[in-house]
């Protein structure tokens, strides 16, 4: 998405509004003061060093944690994410990195795993055909529902969890780390998915480190530096520029690193030419 089309999605109201939250663990403050907005149909990537309080947030608004102070509102209501069930029952579905799968169970097991369908046996044919349909929504490469776990590639397994995650019908969804330990051909697929995701109106907040995973699908790129909101970026913007904010600091060693392999680059082709002159 443009900034011309984000201006036009921030029309709407935003499906998530953080306003000064902050997290302290006993005496170490984990997070101060942030404040974020995820729009309906956007995408909007988390990024930061390590210890920059990315998971933390995600927990936050998942209800596994609860904020110091600050206020969440969601889907233009102010609300108290006191725990796990109350994030998903408001519409905020979490894709933890781990993904927690059960590997010996198939495909339906798991997207319905723990929200089976009929109280008193297990409706197969009803759930079955739900699990199609969602993954069929989402344009899912899985040979077959009733394939175990353990036998599907990463993508595959991303694509499950997150199947999983829609089955309630979220309006928000976070994703940590999609694309962390995929190969290139995985890693697309799950890229092709977050897109099939916001196509269906839904907002979605990803962490990640993989900047260029991050260009690929983020509407914009909100920068956590030590617990605090660091700049909001879009995918045009430069390389120095997010290192520059993610790091803090305008050199550091990966600037100073692309500067000498582009000194070295330029000094290569001016010998060459020197050296083309003088034949």
């Amino acid at each position: 998405m443009s900034q011309v089309n984000h201006a036009a999605a921030t029309a709407r109201q935003p499906v998530l509004h953080l306003s000064g939250i902050s997290k302290n663990f006993g005496a170490v403050s984990a997070l101060t003061d942030i404040d974020l907005e995820v729009y309906p149909g956007e995408v909007v990537a988390l990024v930061g060093d390590n210890g920059a309080g990315k998971s933390t947030l995600i927990k936050t608004l998942a209800g596994v944690h609860q904020p110091t102070s600050g206020t969440i509102e969601f889907d233009g209501e102010k609300v108290v994410l006191s725990s796990p069930g109350v994030a998903l029952d408001l519409g905020i579905a979490t894709v933890f990195q781990d993904l927690a799968l059960c590997e010996n169970l198939d495909v339906v097991a798991n997207i319905f795993l723990g929200r089976e369908m009929s109280p008193y046996r297990l409706d197969e044919v009803s759930m079955e055909i739900k699990a199609w349909k969602l993954l069929n929504e989402l344009s899912a490469r899985i040979p077959s529902v009733r394939e175990p776990v353990a036998s599907l590639s990463g993508g595959q397994r991303q694509t499950v969890a997150i199947s999983r995650s829609l089955l309630l019908e979220p309006k928000l969804i976070m994703l940590d780390e999609p694309t962390a330990a995929l190969g290139v051909a995985q890693t697309a697929e799950v890229l092709d998915l977050i897109e099939r995701v916001r196509d269906r109106g839904l907002g979605v907040l990803m962490i990640s480190h993989n900047m260029e995973d991050v260009r690929a699908v983020a509407d914009r790129i909100v920068v956590l530096r030590l617990g605090r909101n660091n700049g909001v970026f879009y995918p045009d913007s430069s390389n120095e520029e997010l290192v520059s904010a993610i790091t803090g600091a305008t050199s550091n060693s990966v600037s100073r690193r692309a500067e000498r392999r582009q000194a070295q680059h330029d000094a290569d082709h001016n010998r060459a030419d020197h050296n083309q002159g003088e034949a």
